[in-house]
């Protein structure tokens, strides 16, 4: 019986694990930020779309705002409870996962990658925007200045997401703060009271669809609510208790500032007007052209600038958790120091530059593809969980399913409404892009059990055996480098054979290096193979495919340069060589590094 000795791991302190991860406000400042900055967007995307039916449409703002509340309130409920049912993060992949099949899990992970791609994008865009219209001076810089504020966000970030979360609190509340202060002074300010006939003739005169469209663009204020229930795994312990207080917290906070800035639309008669936006009207109207005017429109700058970060907050949990179901590659896994998933962070910032770049910073290309991968998410989260509360039936389980039944039909409408109405507008992009997702993560997840089952993961295996070993050298010249590689091989094999290839027309050649080494005697079987193309893999591969052994290493010695840019002087023999044997053989491939620096002193001494 064989004892196994084990070094216990170091564990890094509890409390300096938990100091990495996410308070209540910090859950807030971090994973919050998308949805907080849609009350800058959310209700001018209503009201440019009532404004076509002109005063009778304006009058429904109030009422298609207190639907989306009550969406957001149906969605708030239901991402409390996923919080609880899958700790692990995910959201609506791992409900639709769990409850619809794995099918359904990779279209829900597919649609939150891309709605957190294009919220990078678009709140990065959108910040910028604001800025060139208070400074025109800087609009020929747009994209850089994109690049920039990108490249900003990625670096906090990259110190963790309890350091962004910190970063990022002060900007938060100083908007809410400022949002909160335009309500309460709106309402309390005397304003004219707007009644129309027009309005008085209500539905008839608006129609069915407009109310829909205006419904399914205002619905881009629920864009982020979900972010909290992907990353519940980057709260501190109680972590479920932690990030349901953060969702519900969001909910409410979203849900007053977008019925207040609503109910002040319609007390104000306000309409769209080019050039300056309706939350910039809205803020005039209750404040004035005052010092509080310029610290709301600043503020709505720096945190739609800054929305980024709830994407930067999710996507690499909801990677690593698609990356450890073997969907996506396994270095989405992966984690640094300070719990950053750097490899999430990477993909995220690199497709969201190179959307930046390709719609040149301009916010009015993003924004139609951005709704529509979201509500595929929400359609499917919600779906999953009226499974859910089926299949468990805890108490109270009817109207739980009754209530996300209700959701799911909601989304599910919003979805449709709006990839209609946005698939001119570059909506069929996303509509070719999601099963285009959906394909490759397949072709991942089937590569993957295919290495799976060659490994036989899952299975014992056999106690190793010794088997005979031989080790081939490929050698061009007798020096130090093909003696320290026959040393390294001899203490490899069983047996030895070094491998020189050649053209037929170099006789000379050829001799001359069959004359060296007879004169060193390394007592090492040579093996000289000549190919008239001058190829190096071919008449190895041929002669590898009849060595009687069937455990075969290939070591082939390489020189270390003293310094980086010396690399370009090599000829690179050894990287085709090796490349060319892993793909076509099963072989094992060693490539010893001869390092240069290290051997200058030994290659100045007397040789024996």
């Amino acid at each position: 019986m064989s004892a196994v000795l084990t070094t216990p791991a170091a564990k890094e302190p509890p409390d300096t694990r938990d100091r990495h991860r996410l308070s209540v406000l910090g859950g807030l400042a971090a994973l919050s930020l998308d949805a907080m900055a849609s009350v800058a967007y959310g209700p001018e995307a209503i009201v440019l779309v009532l404004a076509v039916a002109g005063g009778a449409g304006l009058g429904f703002a109030v009422p298609v705002t207190l639907t989306i509340a009550a969406l957001l309130a149906v969605l708030t409920f239901s991402y409390r409870q996923v919080i609880a049912a899958f700790p692990e993060g995910g959201g609506a992949y791992g409900v639709a996962k769990t409850h619809l099949g794995r099918r359904a899990g990779l279209v829900a992970g597919a649609s939150l990658i891309i709605d957190y791609v294009l919220n990078v994008a678009v709140s990065v865009a959108a910040g910028v925007a604001a800025l060139t219209s208070a400074f025109p001076e800087l609009l020929p810089y747009t994209v850089w200045l994109c690049l920039a504020v990108l490249a900003l966000v990625t670096g906090v970030n990259l110190r963790g997401i309890a350091g962004s979360a910190r970063a990022f609190i002060v900007p938060t509340a100083v908007y809410v703060g400022a949002i909160l202060l335009v309500i309460v002074a709106g309402l309390v300010r005397t304003g004219p009271a707007v009644v129309t006939q027009a309005q008085v003739t209500g539905l008839q005169t608006v129609g069915v669809l407009l109310l829909l469209k205006a419904f399914a663009n205002g619905c881009a204020s629920l864009t982020g609510v979900e972010a909290i229930a992907n990353a519940v795994p980057s709260f501190r312990k109680p972590r479920v208790k932690r990030a349901q207080r953060a969702e519900v917290a969001l909910g409410a906070l979203l849900a007053v500032m977008l019925v207040g800035i609503a109910a002040l639309i319609e007390k104000f008669a306000i309409a769209p007007v080019e050039g300056v936006t309706v939350l910039a009207q809205v803020t005039q109207a209750s404040l004035g052209d005052g010092p509080l005017f310029y610290l709301v429109q600043f503020s709505t700058v720096i945190l739609l600038a800054l929305a980024a970060n709830t994407s930067f907050g999710g996507l690499p949990v909801l990677a690593q958790l698609l990356a450890a179901d073997n969907n996506l590659p396994h270095f989405f896994a992966l984690r640094a120091d300070r719990h950053v998933h750097r490899y999430g962070i990477a993909f995220l910032t690199v497709t969201s530059a190179a959307l930046l770049v390709l719609a040149q910073g301009d916010m009015n290309l993003l924004v139609p593809l951005f709704a529509i991968g979201v509500f595929v998410g929400f359609t499917l989260s919600q779906s999953g969980m009226v499974k859910h509360w089926v299949t468990a039936r805890p108490a109270g389980w009817k109207w739980r399913a009754a209530l996300n039944g209700f959701g799911a039909l909601l989304t599910f409408l919003a979805a449709i409404v709006v990839t209609i109405s946005k698939f001119t507008e570059g909506g069929w992009l996303i509509v070719v892009t999601l099963p285009l997702m959906v394909l490759v993560m397949e072709r991942v997840n089937r590569s993957y059990a295919r290495i799976g089952q060659r490994l036989e993961l899952g299975r014992t295996p056999v106690p190793p055996r010794s088997r005979r070993s031989l080790v081939v050298v490929p050698v061009h010249a007798v020096n130090r480098l093909t003696c320290e590689a026959l040393a390294a091989a001899l203490s490899l094999g069983d047996r030895v054979v070094a491998v020189n290839v050649t053209h037929p027309e170099d006789e000379q050649e050829a001799r001359r290096f069959i004359e060296a080494w007879e004169r060193w005697q390394p007592d090492v079987e040579l093996v000289q193979l000549f190919d008239a193309h001058r190829r190096l893999d071919e008449p190895l591969i041929d002669y590898l495919s009849r060595v009687p052994e069937a455990h075969v290493f290939v070591l082939i010695p390489e020189v270390e340069p003293e310094h980086a840019w010396q690399r370009v002087l090599q000829n690179q023999r050894g990287a085709v060589l090796a490349r060319a044997l892993r793909r076509r053989t099963d072989v094992v491939v060693c490539r010893m590094r001869f390092r240069v620096a290290a051997r200058t002193a030994d290659l100045a001494l007397p040789r024996r």
